[in-house]
């Protein structure tokens, strides 16, 4: 029988059509316009996984107020490093938009992101005062210097009236805001990078297309074996580099890559759960991010919040979300996918972390068999005055933490995301979940430092990457009048004001 395969060849091959793929996409466009870049994914159109506003867990992270980012240690101090370094590269992604959009590379930021208050919010005494050292901790530096703190319950009333209704005044209560919070809609953003992309010369998107397997060959180049899924079609994609983007279906592709890197890698997948509003009133009264403390062994995904959101159009208001255990790796993947994962290289880390993660176990397990008045009672702690017929249930994305081998430990599961690159910078894999897409422009740009090393040197480059992102090579938390005038800048065009 005649071989029906088609094959193509491009400079760049991206696996995934999410937020990540897209952002590397464009930048690398804007660096190297000559560049030819095939983008490949399974689902019928972008940002459906893990980029989509319902999928995603977080919207706008820029740790403002997320008690996660900011550990507590076993001597009662704050460790503010981590969102300080979150909040540093959410400024930096809001360069990027900007960009974007002054460039009209991407319309209406509006439609994808709108100022709204961050606030966290807890009570007891312990909590309250764990609320007031985190407060004097990031206020101190400029990232977070118009943070707010009240213990002030009429002041409390005044930043969030639904999640203070039918409160008692005599409640040990505190709060924080920051005014400057965003709602960002990364599936609508997404759409709007890739369409953007699709028209540039040298880029072809294909849909419905799933890779099945790659090699890397004896020049170092990547052959990629592909399946339309809508007619049958093989395709091999031949490429000097991979990006792998693929949410939790990245971990497979790694392991298909079989590069020395990525050996001992493995995945715990976590699904989650919104309850959302249906009641327009209630809807309206409630403009805000409210975040509060986690459960004990909940992982990042799974900090309860109260959250004010645009998503299509429509203004919508969620809770949760509520974690569960799945072993699919996708919302649309398969139950088999966290055995198929399961290999000679990383079994004994995989056994390790999750001996060592009892409590995240038996917290996933509580969370899977919760009833509707199980939830809805969790609801209550953050909305006193919820009714059961205000309420349903509506399916979040799936996550894969990150499981990797650990010389001292054996095996630990990560949180956060993580970046696998090849020694010779010819493929480079993203694995994890929170902070994610907010932090996409860093990450990618650490993605291409990797890769590009030569081309990073380059004076072309370099003064490229100041246009796109004028703080480049600079430190804003260190730098107080930049950025105010970056905030500023980004705040006008972004049209945030």
């Amino acid at each position: 029988m005649p071989d029906t395969t088609i094959r193509s060849s491009s400079d760049v091959v991206l696996i995934g059509a999410g937020i990540m793929s897209a952002t590397l996409g464009l930048i690398l466009k804007e660096l190297q316009p000559d560049l030819t870049i095939d983008i490949y994914e399974r689902l019928d159109k972008a940002a459906a996984e893990s980029s989509d506003a319902w999928n995603n867990a977080g919207t706008g992270h820029s740790a403002f107020c997320e008690l996660n980012y900011t550990p507590e240690g076993q001597d009662g101090s704050i460790d503010p490093k981590k969102a300080i370094s979150i909040a540093e590269s959410f400024e930096v992604s809001r360069q990027f938009w900007s960009y974007l959009v002054q460039q009209e590379k991407v319309s209406a930021p509006e439609n994808f992101i709108k100022r709204i208050p961050h606030i966290s919010f807890v009570w007891g005494d312990k909590n309250v005062e764990y609320l007031r050292k985190r407060y004097k901790a990031l206020q101190a530096n400029p990232l977070f210097k118009e943070m707010l703190y009240t213990t002030d319950f009429s002041e409390l009333k005044k930043w969030m009236p639904l999640v203070m209704e039918g409160r008692k005044e005599s409640e040990k209560v505190a709060g924080t805001t920051m005014a400057i919070g965003t709602d960002v809609n990364f599936g609508e953003l997404t759409r709007n990078m890739f369409d953007y992309l699709a028209k540039m010369e040298g880029v072809n998107m294909h849909f419905n297309h799933e890779v099945r397997k790659l090699k890397q060959r004896d020049d170092k180049s990547w052959r990629i074996k592909i399946t339309d899924l809508s007619t049958g079609q093989k395709r091999k994609a031949y490429t000097k580099f991979v990006f792998i983007g693929a949410g939790g279906g990245s971990l497979p592709l790694l392991e298909k890559a079989n590069i020395p890197e990525g050996k001992g890698f493995g995945g715990f997948p976590v699904s989650g759960q919104w309850l959302k509003c249906t009641n327009p009133e209630i809807i309206a009264q409630h403009e805000s991010k409210v975040y509060g403390k986690a459960s004990v062994g909940a992982p990042p995904m799974s900090v309860p919040h109260i959250d004010s959101r645009m998503i299509n159009g429509q203004k919508q208001l969620l809770f949760g979300p509520f974690a569960g255990f799945s072993t699919r790796f996708l919302k649309n993947g398969n139950y088999s996918d966290l055995p198929k994962s399961i290999q000679l290289d990383n079994i004994v880390p995989m056994m390790i972390a999750g001996a060592k993660n009892i409590p995240l176990t038996k917290y996933l397990i509580e969370q899977v068999r919760q009833s509707p008045e199980d939830r809805i009672n969790a609801l209550r702690e953050y909305v006193p005055g919820a009714k059961s017929k205000d309420w349903v249930i509506e399916r979040a994305g799936q996550r894969v933490q990150v499981i990797k081998k650990d010389e001292k430990e054996g095996g630990k599961l990560e949180f956060g995301t993580e970046v696998i690159t090849s020694a010779d910078g010819s493929l480079s894999v993203l694995l994890g979940a929170s902070p994610g897409a907010s932090t996409a422009v860093s990450i990618m740009i650490d993605v291409i430092g990797r890769c590009y090393k030569e081309q990073m040197k380059t004076t072309e480059w370099q003064e490229k990457f100041k246009v796109m992102i004028p703080s480049y090579g600079q430190e804003l938390n260190k730098n107080p009048e930049l950025l105010v005038q970056i905030r500023t800048n980004t705040a006008e065009v972004l049209k945030l004001k």
